[in-house]
């Protein structure tokens, strides 16, 4: 359920018993409410309705048994709610990514020709990997080159065809990945932080 509009918000405390203060100061902050959601919205990449549902939301939890109860300066709270509830939001949409269902990772399968950039950036993956590997030592250029087979062979078969036991594969394979693991850290930059930094 949405609980956006301070109608639904003072209903909601009205249905838990609050007193008519906490009703009469749900009404005074809704404007101010709204005003700092929309200011803060467009920045956090969410929409302002989400961001005050989620502060009427924080206040309820607040005022709800558990909680501390009315803040000493209601509009003090709601704004640094309302900053605080826009940051979460900026952190979550850096760590969230779409799901788009069709690969394009090199995990999945190929993308569509209708998706060129993609193509490219899929492509350029492959080949930075393949230079990698192309860089590790030749026992572990062997092993990745066998792993990375589209035939996508088992252990049993790798450890066959490079002459080693199949116990062995196991801390060789540790070995190699961290090994490419560092060459590839030195090459890809670190991920950009979006917004201000505070």
């Amino acid at each position: 359920m949405r609980v956006r509009a301070s109608g639904q918000v003072r209903d909601t405390a009205t249905a838990h018993g609050a007193a008519p203060a906490v009703r009469e100061l749900v009404g005074a902050l809704a404007p101010l409410l709204v005003a700092e959601a929309q200011a803060e919205a467009a920045a956090a990449g969410v929409e302002a309705g989400d961001l005050q549902q989620a502060v009427w939301l924080r206040l309820l939890e607040r005022l709800d048994g558990g909680g501390p109860g009315v803040p000493a300066h209601p509009a003090d709270w709601l704004r640094r709610a309302v900053r605080a509830e826009a940051r979460r939001a900026r952190r979550t949409a850096g760590r969230e990514r779409p799901y788009g269902g069709g690969g394009g990772d090199g995990d999945g399968p190929a993308p569509d020709a209708a998706e060129p950039e993609r193509a490219a950036l899929v492509a350029e993956r492959r080949r930075t990997l393949r230079a990698a590997i192309a860089r590790t030592p030749p026992h572990c250029r062997r092993l990745l080159t066998a792993m990375l087979s589209p035939k996508d062979p088992t252990y049993r078969e790798i450890a066959g065809e490079l002459g080693i036991s199949q116990g062995s594969l196991g801390p060789m394979r540790s070995r190699c990945l961290g090994c490419l693991r560092r060459m590839l850290a030195a090459e890809v930059a670190a991920p950009e932080h979006r917004g201000k930094v505070r």
